[in-house]
């Protein structure tokens, strides 16, 4: 069999086609049974120990039965055979794109793959043109990568960057000033806005479609170089929230999928409309990266296959990646939601009706998701995760100044553990 130099450079840009794997992988062990309509099933495709409630799955999520399958067979056939493929798939990297493409409702050349939300928010804030005058737009509740990704690109650009505050009380929230405060943050020459879905500091979701719309507005009229991008990091609404690029209205949305997804971890994905806003960053290991290489040029223009960052990747996972996709869509999108959010407001409601808890997030599900944040009157956070976890109860504490107690509802919850939670937590009066 001949194949081609620099054959695992090129993996991700299907010029390997009808190259097939020379080396078969073992079979992987059986997988439990699976019925995508039943919550124990999809519990079961998880080795998460039943004794605890899991409540911070998506810090660095399990992955189901199927993705560490789809692992284990990568990695197997990867030790084996250094230039393994899986069999009958020679671009496993198109592959990904486009199973992830139809997951978000877009077109596979709109999507890059990363490793994670940060590396997707840093090539694109590190990658964002800017020109003289045009400024930055944040918030006071966004996370690190959002708020250093702009701070470096102010330091490189000299572009001034401007935080608005959303609320005072998270709980109290409300669609109407969130919007109100962006637009009045707004200057004439504001080139990128940044925002985060869900606030991974007080569970706030953001009405993303209502600031989109609100933007469409304040754009009219102005050049396509000037019009106002909307930035959003996702990752605490993707794969808990059903919603598409197209209901997002966004330009940009950055996630990680190794989170409420429950994709292979190190892996993620950058979706965009705008990508000749952006300069690549790591070169590319696509095709148009090495043709233009080899013909001694650049490329003529950005898109996100030139924003993929080349190199060698851990492909065990990345190619798992078209697993996770699956076993969301198997189980689906809306029923997704609706449990996650069915959980997170029997929580809120547990939680709100103890005296000495204070609930951050809002009750109205169309300003949360699966993050519940609290503090517990007398407590810090990290005592309390730490006594929450002798009761079985396993939680986080948020990265923020000041820190709360946070837990996530998700798939791999059950109403029983919901309730035990609630009275684990009155037990730290």
């Amino acid at each position: 069999m001949t194949r081609q130099l620099n054959r695992r450079a090129v993996l991700g840009a299907g010029m390997l086609a009808g190259v097939a794997a020379c080396t078969s992988s073992p079979a992987p062990e059986p997988s439990p049974a699976f019925d995508a309509d039943d919550w124990e099933s999809v519990r079961a495709q998880f080795t998460l120990d039943p004794a605890y409630g899991q409540f911070a799955a998506f810090v660095l999520a399990p992955a189901p039965a199927p993705v560490r399958a789809a692992i284990e067979r990568h990695r197997a056939g990867l030790d084996a055979d250094p230039h393994y493929l899986p069999a009958g798939n020679a671009s496993p990297d198109a592959t990904v794109r486009e199973t992830a493409a139809r997951f978000v409702g877009a077109d596979a050349r709109q999507l890059a793959l990363t490793d994670s939300t940060t590396m997707g928010l840093g090539l694109l804030y590190s990658g964002m043109r800017l020109k003289d005058g045009q400024d930055v737009l944040t918030t006071e509740h966004d996370f690190l990568a959002t708020h250093e990704g702009v701070r470096l690109l102010a330091d490189r650009t000299g572009a001034k960057v401007r935080r608005v505050r959303l609320y005072d009380d998270p709980a109290q929230a409300s669609e109407a000033r969130i919007v109100e405060a962006i637009k009045d943050g707004l200057g004439p020459r504001t080139r990128v806005v940044a925002v985060t879905w869900v606030h991974s500091s007080t569970g706030v979701r953001l009405p993303i479609r209502a600031i989109a719309d609100m933007l469409a507005e304040a754009n009219r009229g102005r050049d396509e170089a000037d019009r106002a991008l909307l930035c959003v990091d996702g990752v605490h609404g993707f794969g808990a929230m059903a919603d598409e690029m197209g209901d997002l209205g966004c330009d940009f949305m950055a996630s990680g999928t190794h989170k409420w997804l429950f994709g292979p971890r190190g892996t993620g994905i950058l979706w965009g409309r705008a990508w000749d806003a952006l300069a690549p960053v790591i070169p590319g290991f696509g095709r148009s990266s090495f043709v233009a290489w080899q013909r001694g040029e650049g490329p003529a223009e950005t898109t996100a296959d030139l924003a993929t960052p080349g190199g060698y990747k851990a492909f065990e996972h990345r190619w798992a990646m078209t697993q996770a996709f699956n076993f969301q869509k198997a189980i689906g999108k809306d029923r997704i939601q609706r449990r996650t959010q069915e959980l997170a407001t029997r929580l809120k409601s547990g939680l709100s009706a103890l005296p000495h808890v204070r609930l951050a997030t809002p009750d109205s599900p169309g300003l949360s998701a699966g993050l519940v944040c609290c503090s517990i009157d007398g407590m810090d956070a990290a005592q309390a995760v730490s006594r929450l976890h002798g009761r079985k109860v396993i939680a986080s504490t948020t990265p923020y100044v000041p820190s709360l107690l946070r837990f996530g509802t998700s798939i791999v919850t059950t109403p029983e553990q919901v309730d035990h939670a609630v009275e684990a937590v009155k037990g730290l009066a």
